[in-house]
């Protein structure tokens, strides 16, 4: 029986297990039917060509599979047209930062990171955790990818604003202006809504972090 040689019918073999991945039925549209993964294990097991043919065209599928994310990852391009030609009539107000009080503007950031927060959503890390103590991931991983691609600009704001000398405090009071005039520009931006929803993945979110 361990053989391929071994020949039994659908129909014994089916009362014999009770399987319900084969079934034969007679007649002018009858036929043997298997679930797929079935039908791919015997097709293995009585024809090494067939098997060598499954491995071959998995590997192409996922090679294939493979170079479709890494387009993904290729947003230059995409970003330079983003940055290159926005435009506005209405925007969401929800996304606009509101512009720092004296009091947040006086205060030392640890990080520069949180120097970032503060401009694009007016709030450190810490505080939005200390908001959303149920959610998992950090005040980035929410953010709207319009968002992203504003974070991204301002990060290489900061590190020129740092190289000229300025000060955390006046850093922060300049990048909090900038976000404020991107954003109100990027919410209506017709390709930030294509990426909005095509690509709100997790890996596509990393790659705009790390694109700046």
């Amino acid at each position: 029986m361990g053989l391929n040689n071994y020949k039994i019918s659908v129909k014994e073999w089916v009362e014999k297990t009770n399987a319900i991945g084969l079934k034969a039925t007679a007649g002018r549209y009858g036929g043997t039917y298997a679930h797929k993964d079935i039908a791919f294990e015997f097709g293995m097991w009585i024809s090494p060509e067939f098997k060598i043919y499954l491995i071959k065209e998995f590997q192409r599928l996922k090679e294939d599979e493979s170079s479709r994310l890494k387009l993904e990852w290729n947003l230059q391009r995409t970003l330079s047209k983003i940055n290159y030609r926005i435009h506005t009539d209405a925007i969401k107000e929800n996304l606009i930062p509101k512009e720092l009080t004296n009091a947040q503007t006086n205060n030392i950031y640890a990080s520069e990171a949180d120097v970032l927060n503060m401009a694009l959503f007016g709030m450190t890390a810490s505080d939005w955790r200390a908001k959303n103590a149920g959610n998992k991931g950090n005040i980035r991983d929410y953010a709207e990818v319009s968002q992203l691609v504003c974070l991204s600009n301002l990060k290489n704001l900061n590190a020129l604003f740092i190289s000229e000398g300025l000060s955390q405090g006046a850093r922060l009071i300049k990048l909090n202006k900038i976000a404020i005039q991107q954003m109100r520009l990027l919410t209506e931006s017709r390709q930030i809504k294509k990426l909005e929803g095509k690509c709100n993945t997790r890996p596509f979110r990393a790659s705009l972090l790390m694109s700046g």
